[in-house]
C-alpha cells in the first residue's frame, strides 16, 4: 500500500447527513447541494435516503423524496465527480440496482455486517456487470478481529469489489486498532483498495482519518459540518484542512469548503453539544440503529439506558434482540430521573439493522 498517495474523499453529506436532519432533503435540496459540492472538486459524492436504496418501499424512516428523484437530482447536478448511492442487501433489491443503473449512477456501495458479506455478493456481481463502480461497506468493522476483516476483504474482492470500507459505525475505533486492520489487510492482499467511514461518537473521527490517511487508505469519507447518523462523521471542511496541513495533495480550496459548510449545512442544524447516548455508543461500540429499541425498553423499565448499551455490548455488539435488551433491562437498577428529561435522547431514527 503507498503510504505517499493522497487519499480521495467521499461526501456523504446528502445521505448519512439525512439522519441528522429527519431524512429531510428534498430533490430541490439535492439538486442545490450536490451542484456545489461538485464544483469543491470532491470526487465522489453520495446521495439519497440515509438507510439506502429501498427504505423508503419498506417505511424504513421515510425521506423527503423518492430513490428516482435522489438520482434525477444527482444526475442533473454532477458534472465533475462521480455520484452514487446506498445500498443494503434486504432493503434493496437486485431491481433497485438495475433502476439506479437506468438513472445513470456512477458508483453504488454494498452495505452488509461484516458477518453477513455473502449477502452482497448478487449485488456487486450485478453491479459490476452494469459498468457501476462497486465499493464494499462492512458495517460493525470492529466486530471480527483484524484478520478475520482480511480475510472477508479478499472474500468480497473475489465477487467483484473494487474497493472494501473499514467502517467505525458505532465511531468508538481507536487509532492503534485501526493500523492493526490496515496492516492485515495489506500483508494478506497489498492490491486490493481500502476505504474508511468513520463516526464521531468518541470525538476520534478525525484522528482516525489521518491515521488513516497515512496508511494509505484509498477513500475518506466524510460529510460537511460532520452531518450524519449519531454523533455525525468526519467534517468535510475540516478533513480538507487537515490533509493539507499534512501535505497531502488535495485540490480543493479550504475556504471555499468553509464557506460551502457554513451557507448550505450548517443552517440545517438544530442540536448542539454532545449527548451522552452517542459518546455510550463509541465507548460499548454500539450500532445506534437499535436506539429506539433501547430507549422504548428503558422507559418501559425505568433504567438508565446507557446502562442497558454498556452491558448489552459485553454479550454482543452485532445485534440487539429485544429479549436480551429486556433481560439486561430487569436486572438494573431503577433510574433516578426521568427520561422524558433528555429531548436529545428522541433524535434516534432507523432500525435498519431488523431487516
Amino acid at each position: 500500500m503507498d503510504t505517499n498517495k493522497s487519499p480521495k474523499i467521499l461526501d456523504c453529506t446528502l445521505r448519512d447527513g439525512s439522519y441528522a436532519i429527519n431524512f429531510t432533503f428534498s430533490e430541490s435540496d439535492t439538486q442545490e447541494i450536490s451542484s456545489n459540492i461538485d464544483k469543491l472538486n470532491i470526487p465522489y459524492i453520495e446521495v439519497g435516503h440515509g438507510v439506502g436504496l429501498g427504505a423508503n418501499r419498506l417505511g424504513v424512516n421515510f425521506s423527503s423524496a423518492t430513490d428516482i428523484a435522489y438520482m434525477r437530482a444527482a444526475k442533473t447536478s454532477v458534472k465533475q465527480g462521480k455520484w452514487g448511492m446506498f445500498c443494503i442487501p434486504g432493503i434493496a433489491n437486485l431491481d433497485d440496482v438495475k433502476l439506479a443503473c437506468d438513472h445513470g449512477i456512477q458508483f453504488i456501495r454494498i452495505g452488509s455486517n461484516i458477518d453477513q458479506i455473502e449477502d452482497s455478493k448478487k449485488f456487486i456481481e450485478l453491479a459490476r456487470n452494469l459498468g457501476i463502480e462497486v465499493f464494499a461497506n462492512f458495517m460493525k468493522s470492529y466486530t471480527q478481529t483484524p484478520k478475520k476483516f482480511a480475510k472477508l476483504m479478499k472474500q468480497s474482492y473475489e465477487y467483484g469489489s473494487e474497493l472494501i470500507y473499514l467502517v467505525d459505525s458505532a465511531g468508538g475505533m481507536l487509532p492503534k486498532e485501526l493500523i492493526e486492520y490496515i496492516y492485515e489487510a495489506n500483508n494478506l492482499e497489498p492490491k486490493i483498495p481500502l476505504g474508511f467511514h468513520g463516526h464521531n461518537n468518541l470525538g476520534l473521527a478525525m484522528a482516525n482519518a489521518l491515521i488513516c490517511a497515512e496508511q494509505g487508505v484509498d477513500i475518506i469519507d466524510s460529510s460537511f459540518q460532520g452531518l450524519g447518523r449519531s454523533s455525525g462523521n468526519v467534517p468535510t471542511e475540516q478533513l480538507i484542512c487537515a490533509l493539507h496541513r499534512a501535505n497531502y495533495e488535495i485540490e480543493i480550496d479550504p475556504i471555499e469548503a468553509m464557506h460551502f459548510g457554513e451557507t448550505y449545512i450548517r443552517p440545517r442544524i438544530k442540536n448542539k453539544g454532545h449527548c451522552s447516548l452517542d459518546v455510550m455508543a463509541g465507548y460499548a461500540q454500539f450500532h445506534s440503529s437499535y436506539m429506539p429499541d433501547i430507549l422504548d425498553i428503558a422507559r418501559e423499565f425505568n433504567v438508565d439506558p446507557r446502562e442497558i448499551i454498556h452491558q448489552l455490548c459485553k454479550i454482543d455488539k452485532l445485534n440487539a434482540p429485544k429479549n436480551l435488551i429486556r433481560d439486561i433491562a430487569g436486572k438494573i437498577e431503577k433510574n433516578k430521573f426521568s427520561l422524558d428529561m433528555e429531548p436529545p435522547w428522541n433524535n434516534y431514527f432507523g432500525n435498519e439493522q431488523d431487516f
